[in-house]
């Protein structure tokens, strides 16, 4: 008990993949460098990132 098994590191992958990759495309097209999309993965950092995301003036913007 208290080890992870490769099913939990599999698992931690995926979650790790699933939430950085899209946002590792998101960032750039909002301005920003691709580099932050790693803080999605820090719990609470990535709420506020989503939020600031969601209400910043982008690029395309007119």
């Amino acid at each position: 008990m208290g080890s992870f098994s490769v099913f939990h590191w599999l698992i931690l992958l995926i979650i790790c993949v699933v939430l950085v990759v899209p946002y590792w495309r998101i960032f750039p097209r909002a301005g920003w460098p691709s580099a932050l999309s790693l803080l999605m993965v820090v719990p609470l950092v990535n709420f506020v990132l989503l939020w600031i995301l969601a209400f910043k003036k982008w690029p395309g913007d007119a």
